[in-house]
């Protein structure tokens, strides 16, 4: 009796860890969306510190995750090695992580997208309406305006959505174009001050002292929290592992460059462009304007504002490819609806990505404080990386003969211990207060919002298990203590037996 066999499609492996660096070239852009405001809040040596400490978080959270990636290469990120770790003991790790990770990451369309058109807006078209809190915009829709910032921000949701859904070469091919842009913001925001003798210490302050709540400790830790959705964004090479074509290697090279990268971004640039430009520039997200201070000329105006876009719209493109995976990942290990887990037929996850879009329109449509939800959607980003965390330190326990590629010494499970209690004492003081930092991110109804999207992935898990896989929902899961035979033939991985 003859069967016809349907083969399902999979994540082609057309990327090297440079490609994987390129993508990650969106923390840049991450920081100079979040850098005005920390250096209102905390000062130019308040924001320089605890930047520089988020960004060394980062290259150890990095280190941990390669571990777990090349144990799983078939697992999109983060948020999945997490649901391995603690399915033995709750399924519902899975989903709450995942779709936690995943409005980080998805609300940088709108933020960034609204902060595009507003330099756009500023730049070239300072007569029309900017909408929001502003003005009137050209139409309200209930709780917010729509000016030209929104317009352009829903437009260059759709143009990276098209970027993304078309393949992962036509995204990355794009990164490397805006890349090469972002490469002259960066020169000038880092080195230009020091090389033409503009720096000047005066121009930064520490703004951490007795006169503020806790001594300075709350608000401290309040931006240690809401600087994390932004340094520690590298881990987006790890959502891209099973699409590298030399697993192992392309992996270990990714995150450690992606991460290293940053931390020297995120020390130098804060120190090089607030000591050039000066704090109230900053503050004020003048950002063109600081730069053509530093270089002593309004002629590059243009040209600047193009860089400078150029910088957040990489971020929108890595956002797009990186949740839609996230939320790929998920429903393809069962653990929210089947319709996320379908790949097209250029085998990239349309759905999700296009759940992304539609997502983020609605943002900018309907929601005025857009950088609270992200403020607030903190909560599941940082929850996710401490489920990881001790995800790593439960596999250690419950699974030490499974093979590992990539295994880090054993000094790693005390750091990877002491970063999970970091990320609870954080999430805890930076949820819990984030509304009183001086910029005033959001309150109440964000918090809603936030807490909604994890409510929701659970809600998404059990009708997934009851209704789509007509099973009897459980709890917890027997995990194995072996990969199956074959299983990292099939990625192009051979084990060695001292990783065993």
């Amino acid at each position: 009796m003859a069967e016809a066999v349907i083969e399902e499609r999979q994540l082609l492996k057309t990327l090297r860890w440079y490609d994987g660096f390129v993508i990650a070239l969106a923390n840049p852009g991450f920081l100079l969306g979040s850098l005005g405001y920390s250096v209102g809040d905390l000062g130019g040596w308040g924001a320089l510190l605890l930047w520089g400490i988020a960004a060394v978080i980062a290259v150890f959270l990095n280190t941990i995750y390669s571990e777990m990636a090349t144990m799983f290469p078939d697992k999109n990120g983060m948020p999945l090695y997490a649901n391995e770790g603690w399915r033995k003991y709750s399924t519902l790790v899975g989903p709450i992580s995942t779709f936690g990770y995943w409005i980080g990451w998805s609300v940088v369309l709108s933020v960034n997208g609204v902060f595009i058109g507003q330099i756009v807006q500023g730049a070239w078209f300072s007569g029309e309406p900017l909408g929001g809190t502003f003005d009137g915009g050209y139409f309200s829709t209930g709780s917010a305006s729509v000016g030209l910032p929104a317009l352009i921000a829903v437009g260059l949701i759709v143009a990276v959505w098209l970027f993304n859904v078309f393949g992962a070469r036509i995204g990355v091919m794009f990164g490397y174009a805006a890349g090469l842009l972002l490469m002259v913001p960066l020169f000038v925001m880092m080195f230009m001050s020091f090389i033409n003798g503009d720096w000047s210490s005066d121009n930064l302050a520490f703004k951490l002292n007795d006169g503020l709540p806790w001594g300075g400790w709350q608000l401290a830790l309040i931006w240690l929290w809401l600087m994390s959705w932004s340094a520690w964004g590298v881990d987006t090479c790890a959502t891209f592992a099973p699409e590298y074509k030399e697993t192992v290697r392309d992996t270990r090279l990714a995150l450690r460059s992606a991460a290293l990268f940053s931390l020297v971004v995120y020390t130098v640039l804060p120190l090089g462009f607030v000591g050039g430009g000066g704090e109230e520039a900053i503050a004020a997200y003048d950002y063109v304007g600081a730069m053509n201070a530093i270089v002593g000329s309004s002629g590059a105006t243009d040209f600047f504002v193009v860089c400078i876009v150029a910088s957040f719209v990489i971020t929108m493109n890595t956002a797009t490819a990186d949740g839609g995976r996230a939320l790929y990942g998920v429903a393809r290990a069962g653990l929210t609806i089947k319709q996320l887990q379908t790949l097209n037929k250029f085998h990239v996850p349309g759905t999700a990505m296009t759940l992304d879009m539609v997502v983020n329109i609605l943002f900018v449509l309907f929601i005025g404080n857009i950088f609270g939800i992200l403020a607030a959607s903190n909560l599941g980003y940082v929850l996710c990386h401490f489920f990881a965390l001790t995800g790593f330190l439960l596999l250690r326990r419950d699974r030490p003969d499974w093979p590992r590629p990539i295994r880090l010494p054993s000094w790693m499970q005390p750091v990877a211990a002491v970063l999970a209690v970091y990320c609870l004492v954080i999430t805890f003081v930076g949820f819990g207060w984030f509304q009183n930092a001086a910029g005033g991110y959001g309150g109440t109804k964000e918090k809603v919002i936030a807490l909604a999207v994890l409510a929701g992935s659970v809600l998404l898990f059990f009708f997934r298990r009851i209704v789509q896989d007509k099973e009897v929902p459980h709890f917890r899961e027997e995990t194995p203590t072996q990969p199956a035979p074959g299983y990292f033939e099939e990625h192009g991985i051979v084990v060695p037996s001292r990783t065993r």
